[in-house]
C-alpha cells in the first residue's frame, strides 16, 4: 500500500488550475520548481516571473496553468490535505479502536505526513509551505466564492474524517468539526511559532510535546464536555 501511495497522483479540485499541471513536462516543472521557490521566498516575494526564470520558460506559459500565485498556493495547500487524508486512511485502515485512530490523526497534524515520498511532489516541502503560508490563502475577500466553488474540498474531507472519529468516541459531543478545525489551525500556528516566534510557546514544545498537548486537549474536551 505504501508503494502505491508513493506513486499516487494526488487529485485536487479542478477549479484550482486552468490546465492540469501534471499533464505535461512544463506543468510538472511549474509545480515542482514553483513549490521550492515559494518555500524559499514566501508568497509575498514569489512571482511567476521569477518562476519562469527558474524553469527557463515564460510567464504567459505559467498563466496557462494557474490564474495567479494565490491559486497556485491554494493548489499546493489542497494537495497537502489530500495527501494527509491518504496517509490517515493508510495508517488507520486496519484499526477498529477510534481512540487509536484519533491519536494517529493528531500525530499527523503535529508531525506531518508519515509517508514522506511521492513521485510528483515532496510532501515535506509542501507541509512546510502549509505551515508558513497556508493561512494567507484563506484570509482573503475571495474566500466565500472559493468555498462555493469547492476549492477547500480536500481540507474539508480530511477534517470530516477526523470529526467522524470523535463522533465514534462520544456521539453526544456537539462540536466535532469545530474542535478539529481549531486543532488543525492551532497545530500549524504552533509549528510556525516554534521556529519563528519562540516567545509564543514553551521552548520544550517539540513535535512530541505538541502531540502530547493537542492529544490531551482533544481527549479531555471530548470526555469532559
Amino acid at each position: 500500500m505504501e508503494s502505491i501511495l508513493r506513486k499516487l497522483k494526488v487529485e485536487v479540485n479542478e477549479n484550482l488550475y486552468l490546465k492540469d499541471p501534471f499533464s505535461s513536462e512544463l506543468g510538472v516543472a511549474i509545480v515542482q520548481v514553483g513549490s521550492k521557490l515559494l518555500l524559499e521566498l514566501g508568497v509575498e516575494n514569489f512571482t511567476f516571473k521569477k518562476l519562469a526564470q527558474e524553469i527557463g520558460g515564460t510567464e504567459p506559459a505559467i498563466y496557462r496553468y494557474f490564474e495567479n500565485k494565490h491559486k497556485f498556493l491554494l493548489y499546493l495547500t489542497g494537495w497537502h490535505w489530500a495527501w494527509m487524508e491518504h496517509n490517515l486512511a493508510f495508517r488507520t485502515a486496519n484499526l477498529t479502536d477510534p481512540k487509536e485512530r484519533l491519536g494517529i490523526a493528531i500525530r499527523l497534524l503535529v508531525e506531518g505526513p508519515i509517508i514522506t515520498h511521492n513521485d510528483y511532489l515532496n510532501p515535506i516541502e509542501i507541509k512546510n509551505i502549509v505551515v508558513n503560508e497556508s493561512l494567507k490563502g484563506y484570509l482573503t475577500k475571495s474566500v466565500d466564492l472559493e468555498h462555493e466553488s469547492g476549492i477547500f474540498s480536500q481540507l474539508y474531507a480530511f477534517g470530516d474524517r477526523i470529526a467522524q472519529m470523535i463522533r465514534e468516541i462520544n456521539p453526544s459531543y456537539k462540536y466535532p468539526k469545530t474542535l478539529v478545525s481549531t486543532v488543525l489551525e492551532a497545530s500549524l500556528l504552533q509549528s510556525y511559532n516554534s521556529k519563528h516566534l519562540p516567545g509564543m510557546t514553551e521552548s520544550s514544545l517539540d513535535k512530541e510535546g505538541r502531540f502530547e498537548f493537542f492529544h490531551h486537549l482533544v481527549s479531555k474536551t471530548i470526555i469532559h464536555e
